[in-house]
């Protein structure tokens, strides 16, 4: 389920729960593509999860929420937030290992979550 911490973590984006049973989808048409492609824009997301720098109000709302998104499998994630997840979850495990490695372990220390998917994620490509 390693797709669903950065499920909350491409839920840069994912915030307040806004309807009951849902995350708010206020952050849900952020350029995850300029993020992404810019590891300057980048950095202080991933620094800001793993309380090594400051969080931008949409961070800190992330931030929050990625715990519970891992445990429960995303299942307040609005689909705009999982397929966000899974391209942000791609870039990390492809592209920032350390990164990932930081946030699984701050995230899902027991890899109680992220072993499952592992194999998965390696495969997904931004």
């Amino acid at each position: 389920m390693k797709s669903f911490m950065v499920v909350c973590f491409l839920a840069v984006v994912a915030a307040a729960v806004a309807r009951p049973g849902q995350y708010t989808d206020r952050y849900d048409g952020v350029n995850l593509d300029e993020i992404l492609g810019n590891r300057r824009l980048l950095v202080p997301y991933i620094k800001c999860a793993l309380d090594q720098g400051k969080c931008t109000p949409d961070g800190k709302e992330l931030k929050s929420h990625i715990r519970e998104a891992l445990e429960n499998g995303c299942a307040k994630c609005t689909e705009v937030q999982r397929d966000g997840t899974r391209r942000v979850i791609g870039q990390l495990v492809n592209n920032e290992p350390e990164y990932w490695e930081q946030l699984t372990a701050k995230y899902d220390r027991d890899h109680k979550f992220t072993k499952k998917y592992e194999t998965e994620l390696r495969k997904v490509r931004h």
